[in-house]
């Protein structure tokens, strides 16, 4: 079975010499809900603008479902949807304009837009809000768009990074659900949170990357024997004190 995602030995050195990602590689199935955690600065983010294209890898390979994410850019990049921890739009466009312009550039036709669009304002519970500008929305709200437009093109890998980062506990558990229900239906999942709780609740496998490294992976159910913050911990090296706490 062709994996979702596969990332090979990738290596991602910045121009100053900084070693973002240093021969990480990992494997995602299609259809899992994959956790990919680690601290501030580990690698997580610089991981994901290479499979999205935001950054080139330095050397190693990306495929998405087979698909060579550098050589074939734009045709991998049809099969990711990126919903990014910051609020990267236009403020002033409304919610409904920000989906819509999405699936533009992905190349949707207009009547394919506007239904695409409908769907996801209703699925979302966004169509009472659809007209108002980004700016006039709640957390929660633009938490909703984001991943709205991340999904106007129906992708088969779904990356979110920090997707409820400053959002209320109501609003979390109304977007876990939501993401329960794409994942059900098909779409693979890559999320990245500093919310060990929601990674319990939502994913299947979880890989740990710190330094730049992978430094443990495997099924769920491998790092709650101990507790998953515990398996954290001792993963990233932090103090012992700090594991014994969590444990």
């Amino acid at each position: 079975m062709t994996p979702a995602l596969s990332v090979s030995h990738l290596r991602k050195v910045y121009r100053r010499g900084t070693v973002a990602v240093d021969d990480l590689s990992m494997t995602i199935a299609p259809g899992d809900f994959f956790g990919f955690l680690g601290p501030n600065g580990a690698g997580k983010s610089t991981t994901i603008h290479c499979v999205t294209g935001i950054a080139t890898p330095t050397s190693g390979t990306i495929e998405v479902f087979g698909v060579d994410a550098v050589k074939d850019y734009r045709e991998a990049r049809r099969l990711i949807g990126l919903s990014p921890q910051e609020f990267n739009v236009d403020p002033f466009a409304t919610a409904r304009q920000i989906v819509d312009w999405m699936g533009g550039y992905f190349g949707l036709r207009a009547a394919q837009r506007k239904r695409r669009t409908d769907e996801l304002m209703e699925r979302f519970d966004l169509a009472e809000h659809q007209k108002k500008t980004f700016r006039e929305l709640s957390g929660g709200l633009k938490r909703r768009v984001i991943l709205a437009r991340a999904l106007v093109h129906d992708p088969r890998l779904l990356i979110l990074d920090e997707p409820t980062a400053g959002v209320d506990v109501e609003l979390r558990r109304d977007l876990w659900r939501y993401l329960q229900e794409l994942n059900r239906d098909g779409t693979t999942i890559l999320l990245t949170s500093h919310y060990l709780e929601e990674v319990e609740r939502l994913c299947r496998t979880i890989a740990i990357v710190n330094n730049g490294k992978i430094v443990r992976n495997g099924p769920k159910e491998e790092f709650l024997a101990g507790g998953l913050e515990a398996s954290y911990l001792t993963a990233t090296g932090a103090e012992p004190d700090h594991i014994a706490g969590a444990a």
